[in-house]
């Protein structure tokens, strides 16, 4: 997995947190997820399809999704409802379409974003690629970049 195609979703949601909601965040180590398909909380997945296949899967607890969307819209917000979900779906796009504009120069094709919540849910990851996490801290809660993508 080349730090070429990951390395524009990072740097497009670092952008997201610091000019949009003014939070400062810090990566922390980045590792190898070791159970990828079991997740809880709210993850927002964005898919990747042509010569190189994949997701990128930003998951947050239940209250630092509340706490990212209260910051993006400028409410507050107490509860995880349809304005968090689709809060959340609006920072992914707004990821998606700045690291699309990075991947310019591959046939990468970006589908629009999903949002799960749910205590055990699974994500379809392509099979037989590592899952890798970059867990992130920030004053209103941690959350964290899976990345799995399959150069075609």
């Amino acid at each position: 997995m080349k730090a070429k195609f990951i390395n524009p979703f990072i740097n497009a949601a670092q952008r997201l947190f610091q000019d949009y909601m003014k939070l400062e965040v810090t990566a922390g180590k980045p590792f190898l997820l070791g159970d990828p398909k079991n997740l809880q909380g709210v993850s927002a997945i964005i898919g990747l399809a042509g010569e190189t296949t994949g997701a990128v899967v930003l998951t947050f607890s239940r209250e630092t999704a509340i706490e990212m969307v209260s910051r993006l819209e400028g409410k507050q917000y107490v509860a995880l409802g349809a304005e968090i979900l689709d809060g959340v779906g609006e920072m992914v796009n707004i990821i998606a379409g700045n690291a699309k504009k990075d991947l310019a120069d591959f046939r990468i094709v970006i589908s629009l974003p999903g949002i799960i919540t749910g205590s055990d849910y699974k994500i379809n990851w392509p099979q037989g690629i590592p899952v890798i996490s970059i867990p992130y801290e920030s004053e209103i809660g941690p959350f964290a970049i899976n990345v799995s993508i399959k150069e075609g």
